[in-house]
C-alpha cells in the first residue's frame, strides 16, 4: 500500500491529526523519531492495518521552516511551513519586552515574518504606555533604504471587533499564520473573533488526541477559507522563551537594530559589549531616533549574550 499525502492540523504530544486533501482527517502516531511531525507539517501516512480509522506517520516531507524554543532542559516545536507569527501582547498586564524580543528572534532565525499586535487599546492610558515602549520596533533600523521595520498593529479586540476582524482577515488572507503569545493576553478572544466555532472544534480535537484525558495544550490549524488557502495556528501560552538554539554570536545578526550598525565596528569580531570603535555601542540611546538602539533593548542583548554564552560551556 502506498503512504497518502496529508497535513497536520492538530498535536498533542507525539499524537496527531492528519487531514487528507479531501478534508477528512484521523488520528495519525509516529512509526519513528524520524516521523515526528508538528501542525504545518506535510506527511505522508498508511492507514492503521486494525482497522480502526487510525494511521500511522511514515515520513515527514521537508519543511520550509520550523519555529521553536529551546531551553536547558527540552525543545519545544511551535509549528512548520509558516509565511508569518503574529505575536500577540497586551497593554494590561504590561508586557515583558524580553519575552517579546525572544519570540522576534527565533522568528529571525526561522526565516518568519513577525507581526506584533498590542491588544487592549480600550484602555486608553495603559495603551500609550505601552504603545510608546513598542515605538523601538516600529521604527527599527532607521528610516533609510533597507531598514528592517516591524508590522505593529492595534488591537481591541473586545470593543473593535469587526473593524479588527476585517483588518486581521486581510492580514492573513493567503498565508499561513500561527498566533504566539503568553498567556491572559486574549488570543483564545483573536481565534473566536477570527474562527466562530474554534472553542468547540478544540475541544473535539483535544479529547480525541488526548485519548479521554483532558488537555489545552493542544496545537491546533484553523482554516479561515473554504479554499483552505488562510490557515491560523492556535498555540498554547507560554511564559519563557529559551533560545539555546541559537549561538551568542548570532544574536547581533537577529536584532534587526543591532545588525544594521554591527558592519561598521572597528573589529570584525566585534561582540557590542565593550569594544573601542564599535558602532553598536555609539548608537545606544534613549532617545526615540530613527536608526539609534534603545538602551532597554541594548540590555535585553548584553543578557541573552551572557546566557548563550554561558551554555555553550
Amino acid at each position: 500500500m502506498n503512504p497518502s499525502r496529508g497535513l497536520v492540523v492538530a498535536a498533542h504530544g507525539r499524537h496527531c491529526i492528519v487531514e487528507t486533501p479531501d478534508g477528512t482527517r484521523r488520528i495519525c502516531h509516529p512509526r519513528g523519531k524520524k516521523s515526528l511531525a508538528v501542525v504545518g507539517d506535510h506527511v505522508l501516512w498508511l492507514s492503521a492495518r486494525h482497522g480502526d480509522g487510525e494511521g500511522t506517520i511514515e515520513e515527514v516531507i521537508d519543511r520550509r521552516n520550523l519555529l521553536y524554543r529551546q531551553d536547558e532542559v527540552r525543545s519545544k516545536s511551535f509549528a512548520a511551513n509558516l509565511d508569518q507569527v503574529l505575536i500577540l501582547i497586551a497593554a494590561e498586564p504590561m508586557f515583558s519586552e524580553s519575552l517579546l524580543t525572544r519570540a522576534l528572534i527565533a522568528s529571525e532565525a526561522a526565516g518568519v515574518t513577525p507581526l506584533i499586535a498590542l491588544n487592549k487599546s480600550d484602555l486608553v492610558a495603559p495603551f500609550a504606555a505601552a504603545w510608546q515602549r513598542l515605538w523601538p520596533y516600529r521604527h527599527m533600523g532607521g528610516e533609510g533604504r533597507g531598514a528592517h521595520h516591524y508590522r505593529v498593529l492595534a488591537l481591541s479586540l473586545k470593543e473593535s471587533k469587526d473593524v479588527d476582524r476585517a483588518m486581521l482577515l486581510g492580514l492573513l488572507d493567503g498565508k499561513t499564520t500561527l498566533v504566539l503569545g503568553p498567556s491572559g493576553v486574549g488570543k483564545s478572544t483573536l481565534v473566536n473573533l477570527l474562527v466562530p466555532g474554534a472553542a468547540a472544534l478544540t475541544g473535539e480535537l483535544s479529547r480525541a488526541l488526548a485519548s479521554g484525558r483532558h488537555t489545552t495544550t493542544t496545537t491546533t490549524l484553523y482554516w479561515l477559507d473554504e479554499e483552505r488557502r488562510s490557515a491560523l495556528i492556535d498555540s498554547p501560552g507560554f511564559q519563557s522563551f529559551g533560545l539555546n538554539h541559537i549561538e551568542a554570536t548570532e544574536l547581533a545578526q537577529l536584532m534587526p537594530d543591532i545588525a544594521a550598525h554591527q558592519g561598521n565596528c572597528r573589529f570584525y569580531n566585534c561582540t557590542h559589549l565593550h569594544e573601542p570603535g564599535c558602532a553598536v555601542l555609539a548608537q545606544v540611546s534613549d532617545r526615540n531616533e530613527p536608526g539609534a538602539i534603545s538602551t532597554r533593548r541594548h540590555r535585553i542583548y548584553r543578557e541573552l549574550f551572557a546566557e548563550l554564552s554561558a551554555q555553550e560551556y
